[in-house]
């Protein structure tokens, strides 16, 4: 199955908490604030803009020479529905969409904690599991020094983000 394309709600993220945006200030966006997590190029941005516009998402208006995009009605539902979906073990999309909660009274920024958590603890237990299957005595560790190294560091920084989650909650 292919995977689902996440540049057009990047995009109605980013002109639905400035009102609109240009063009350039998109690809400003990418080089600056959503551009730790997230990368779009130039070349990519346009002719997702051109679709989503085509699709009813967004709509443009020309202020002097420079095109501007806003969320359409649409484009806001098809933004909601997309921050709604439950989340998956991928750490962009967490991120993205907390990025998008404009106001800490929003119901949905709890519920994305609670399911990030809920992941964190997954994965956090599983490391642990493996790391106790792997490295039985202090020999195997001896002689896999690289692997447990790397094994107790994810297991530390799934701790770190679940100590993180639990203080925002």
């Amino acid at each position: 199955m292919p995977k689902k394309r996440i540049l057009p709600y990047v995009l109605l993220g980013l002109i639905n908490n400035k009102g609109s945006l240009s063009g350039y200030q998109i690809s400003q966006e990418f080089k600056n604030e959503v551009g730790d997590f997230w990368h779009a190029s130039h070349s990519q941005i346009y002719p997702e803009l051109a679709r989503m516009k085509d699709d009813g998402w967004l709509m443009d208006k020309i202020e002097d020479t420079s095109t501007f995009y806003a969320l359409t009605d649409k484009g806001h539902q098809i933004l909601r529905e997309w921050m709604e979906e439950p989340l998956t073990d991928n750490e962009e999309l967490f991120s993205l969409k907390l990025y998008f909660i404009k106001d800490k009274s929003d119901p949905l920024l709890k519920v994305l904690l609670n399911q990030e958590l809920a992941i964190k603890y997954e994965k956090y237990n599983y490391l642990q599991k493996r790391l106790q299957a792997v490295f039985t005595d202090d020999e195997k560790i001896k002689h896999n020094f690289g692997h447990y190294l790397i094994l107790t560091r994810a297991i530390e920084r799934e701790q770190n983000h679940i100590d993180w989650l639990d203080k925002q909650l």
